[in-house]
């Protein structure tokens, strides 16, 4: 019985995507050449690949940048009292709302940085917020 189950998790694992895996690691390598690749540690190659994903919310808040805003404004306030209360996956959708990814790049969150703008709209109440993803603008109407 042993040398069945290993010789059927030897089949579906190895033997049954080897085809594939080679067409993918071909194409990958020709985009990527794998001595690039070797300066890294598995860990540190997980990262550039992924991204960071565990957060701390108060170092993101203190990196912002603000526009027409200060940080003392009332409405900055009230978005950062709302925004800390928030459930961790609903910080992550706002992530991706601003930056187009709920992950943070491989150079850390100490330099990721986003800025909050003021739309300066007429009527301000009529406006929901809209973020610029490419340069990580989010425009939170007063």
């Amino acid at each position: 019985r042993k040398e069945f189950v290993d010789l059927y998790l030897n089949y579906v694992f190895n033997e049954s995507i080897r085809e594939p895996f080679e067409d993918f690691m071909q194409g990958f390598l020709r985009g990527c050449p794998a001595t690039k690749w070797k300066m890294f540690l598995p860990v540190e190659l997980q990262v550039v690949l992924q991204g960071h994903t565990k957060l701390d919310w108060h170092l993101l808040e203190k990196n912002v940048m603000y526009r027409q805003y200060k940080k003392s404004d009332q409405t900055i306030r009230n978005f950062w009292t709302v925004f800390h209360k928030l459930p961790e996956e609903k910080k992550k959708m706002f992530l991706a709302f601003v930056s187009g990814s709920d992950r943070i790049p491989g150079y850390g969150l100490e330099h990721f940085k986003f800025s909050i703008a003021d739309p300066q709209e007429e009527h301000p109440d009529e406006l929901y917020p809209f973020a610029n993803t490419c340069e990580h603008i989010l425009f939170l109407p007063r």
